[in-house]
């Protein structure tokens, strides 16, 4: 099936912490001389019609990327539905004609560079409103696609039910499933230690990038 990809802003969750690797941001670690946020930025920014950064604390150390980099409204880091609700009511402020938001870890380096192209034809297909990537045994539920009218019911989950697992939240919309092969490489491969650090910089040298 062929299918026009509606315009989608990219959003980046930046604000996981590299705990195991003595702090700092995860995505601003760097993997043979690129940070994975930068990587990252770099398959996505074709596929979308816009990106942002979602982080919180002083924005000004991604300032090197020129992007709007917006912070969640839910106190006491409510977790990635956080940042996605973030982004949905950003979309609906400054970009009213957007229907779509696709949402990226910012500890992927290798992303799809077909992500948001086939998310959305996996929930044309399924008639959903939401959309999520698979990769050989795995779900990806924060590598996702959410509708903008869904953002009022997410933040009535969020403030006043407190559920923060997402997949309990799409599970009650309906989530199509994008699926891609983990092998040679697991395009949703994710740096979490030292160990998968060095791992990344190897397959990056490999694909020559």
């Amino acid at each position: 099936m062929t299918i026009d990809t509606p315009p989608t802003l990219g959003v980046v969750l930046a604000g996981g912490l590299a705990r195991r690797m003595g702090g700092g941001d995860k995505a601003l670690i760097d993997i043979a001389g690129q940070t994975i946020l930068a990587r990252a930025l770099g398959r996505m920014t074709p596929q979308c019609s816009r990106m942002i950064i979602n982080a919180n604390g002083d924005p000004a150390r991604f300032a090197v990327f020129n992007l709007p980099v917006i912070s969640d409204d839910i106190p006491d880091f409510a977790g990635p539905l956080a940042g996605i609700l973030a982004a949905l009511e950003w979309v609906a402020k400054n970009e009213p004609t957007l229907e779509w938001v696709v949402s990226v870890p910012g500890d992927c380096p290798f992303l799809p560079r077909d992500l948001v192209a086939r998310l959305h034809a996996a929930r044309i297909g399924e008639d959903k409103l939401l959309a999520c990537a698979k990769s050989g045994d795995w779900r990806h539920p924060v590598v996702g696609l959410w509708n903008v009218k869904l953002r009022d019911d997410l933040r009535h989950a969020l403030t006043i039910e407190h559920l923060h697992k997402i997949e309990i939240w799409t599970g009650r919309h309906g989530v199509a499933i994008a699926e891609w092969p983990d092998k040679p490489v697991d395009p949703f491969f994710n740096v979490n230690s030292p160990e998968d650090r060095d791992r990344a910089a190897q397959i990056a040298r490999e694909q020559g990038a």
